[in-house]
């Protein structure tokens, strides 16, 4: 039995894209994996399977407190998952829902943390969930944002906060186990950005080796197999789920007020990864 290694971001920050590059670096296949079968690769902290499991009756029929407490134990169950470390992919805040903390730290081995200018963020999270951009700031400024349960999906309900409390949580205390990457820094500098990543992990991979996962779990890789084969992670609101993967759209799109407000809301996460305009 290993340890959890959290794949944790806001909602459209890049996870999903960090969740490919892994599985093409430590799966080092011929041809890119297929996005489709991430899940069996990294695990998903939301998935409704889990607390079925853990329960011994549907998901669907606890409620949002009986969940809750089954975190700990659907997290002890991804460790005996695997025989060593397993990735596992979260969206939540660090910290409690429902009166049960949403990270169990004893079953912690470490965390790679993903942010994203909030601008961008706004702009695919309004395309994501079918949501107009306004609402999708407002979602992002509210502390009590919730991701409600999502019986089509599979996806049990869970509390993200706002983008800065989120970003707090998750990166206020610096510690070896942790490893902060913006989503710029990974489209400016691939090659530094994702070694950087490899060597949080103890992994030394072959120059040729790294160049070929950052190449199959490129944009372009990406986008062209959900064209081709669907993306089972796409919500039902969009029309795609790799929509146009760049950085710095929220320049064309934004209104100034819009950015006045983003700034106003997140104003002291945004000074301290280098966000404010």
């Amino acid at each position: 039995m290993g340890a959890i290694i959290w794949l944790a971001s806001y909602p459209k920050s890049g996870n999903t894209w960090m969740r490919a590059f892994l599985h093409n670096l430590l799966r080092n296949p011929d041809s890119p994996a297929n996005i489709n079968t991430l899940d069996r690769f990294t695990l998903g902290d939301a998935q409704g399977a889990w607390y079925e499991m853990a329960a011994g009756r549907p998901w669907t029929d606890l409620s949002d407190a009986e969940i809750a407490a089954l975190r700990p134990q659907v997290h002890e169950r991804m460790t005996q998952s695997f025989p060593d470390s397993v990735f596992v992919k979260t969206h939540c805040v660090l910290g409690e829902f429902k009166g049960v903390p949403q990270i169990t730290m004893d079953r912690t081995g470490g965390a790679i943390y993903i942010l994203r200018s909030p601008f961008d963020v706004a702009i695919s999270m309004s395309h994501q969930f079918g949501i107009d951009i306004d609402t999708a700031i407002s979602w992002m400024a509210d502390p009590d944002f919730v991701a409600a349960r999502d019986a089509e999906a599979g996806l049990v309900p869970h509390a993200i906060n706002s983008w800065s409390n989120h970003v707090k949580s998750w990166t206020q205390a610096e510690h070896e186990t942790l490893h902060v990457v913006r989503y710029e820094d990974l489209h400016l500098q691939p090659a530094k950005s994702f070694r950087a990543i490899a060597h949080f992990l103890g992994l030394q991979p072959p120059r040729d080796r790294l160049k070929r996962a950052i190449r199959h779990s490129s944009f372009k890789v990406l986008r062209g197999q959900e064209n081709k084969h669907g993306f089972v992670e796409r919500s039902v609101h969009a029309e795609r789920f790799f929509r146009q993967g760049k950085m710095g759209t929220w320049r064309k799109v934004l209104t100034p007020a819009q950015i006045e407000r983003v700034v106003k809301d997140h104003g002291e996460q945004m000074e301290r990864f280098g966000y404010l305009p």
